[in-house]
């Protein structure tokens, strides 16, 4: 099958290649599943994940990619809850990835059904961004109607999923990001907007939750805007930042079938908008993830036609 590779740590994305490799098999409680989509994270390259297994051997050559939409193709021994010629969509373990490819293996639990009716850019798109606003907003957040949330990055992938499901789970929102993106994180319901640019982060406050997916020092900046007791959620990486007797959570996605299946209800309704970019195509995958341009939305490759 055509997969793209990538065996150098060091090189990036310049160190992704087409490249033939075997077909995976469906392990216990697996389902092989012939990829029409996939979705690609900026920094997978550098996580651990990608290039090590759980104790800490060398998985190279790797097949990144986590997020898919496709078919189910076969069912690995003891596998329940999905079938053979099945749509699904989901994530796999960051510990497997290998979704940019045209087949791949998944546990059977990280995957929901895709409604004929949803496109597979759509369900690739939709995964990864809207699985880590849902656990960050309701699990770790705990976000609830009444309560303000200022969100990071509001018109990127992940911030336009969190500003739509903050706005609909009743909370007052307040989008960050550069000027050119007022109006959109505005359209995603967010009732206010923060140049990070040109307005003073501080000047915000009171905040009962801070999304943040920058790390840094916006990260830090943000704590002083929590009000005491709030909360500082964080998919950037372990950070000093903390609210004042409240809470910092640093997390990292995990795919649940349930919350999938909220997520893509949530789209057929039409109460969630995705924010897809670029779509190309398995062979210049490569170019994509190679653009030297500011990136819009999330990058997808449409593994068939």
């Amino acid at each position: 099958m055509k997969a793209i590779v990538v065996t150098d740590q060091t090189a990036g994305t310049a160190g992704m290649k087409l490249a033939e490799r075997p077909e995976p098999q469906a392990a216990i409680n697996d389902v092989r599943v012939q990829v029409h989509a996939s979705g690609f994270t900026w920094d997978e390259l550098s996580w651990p994940s990608t290039w090590i297994d759980r104790l800490g051997r060398d998985r190279t050559p790797v097949i990144p990619g986590q997020e898919l939409a496709g078919v189910v193709t076969a069912l690995g021994y003891g596998t329940t809850g999905l079938s053979v010629g099945q749509r699904v969509f989901g994530l796999t373990d960051s510990y497997r990835g290998g979704t940019l490819a045209e087949h791949v293996a998944v546990e059977a639990r990280n995957l929901a059904p895709l409604p004929g009716d949803v496109d597979f850019t759509v369900g690739a798109s939709v995964a990864m961004p809207g699985l880590t606003a849902w656990q960050g907003l309701f699990e770790h957040g705990r976000l609830q109607a009444g309560q303000s949330v200022l969100v990071h990055g509001a018109a990127g992938a992940v911030g336009s999923m969190v500003t739509q499901l903050a706005r609909e789970a009743g909370a007052h929102v307040i989008g960050t990001g550069r000027a050119a993106h007022r109006q959109t994180v505005l359209d995603l319901g967010a009732q206010e907007f923060v140049d990070l640019e040109n307005d003073a982060l501080e000047d915000v406050g009171g905040v009962d939750l801070v999304f943040d997916v920058f790390g840094g020092d916006i990260a830090k900046r943000s704590a002083a805007a929590i009000r005491a007791g709030g909360t500082l959620v964080t998919i950037a990486g372990p950070t000093e930042a903390r609210p004042a007797d409240g809470l910092t959570i640093d997390f990292v996605v995990v795919s649940y079938r349930a919350q999938l299946s909220e997520i893509i209800r949530r789209v057929r309704d039409g109460r969630l908008r995705t924010n897809i970019g670029t779509v190309s195509t398995l062979d210049d995958a490569v170019a994509a993830f190679n653009r030297t341009g500011r990136r819009k939305g999330k990058t997808i490759i449409r593994v068939r036609p």
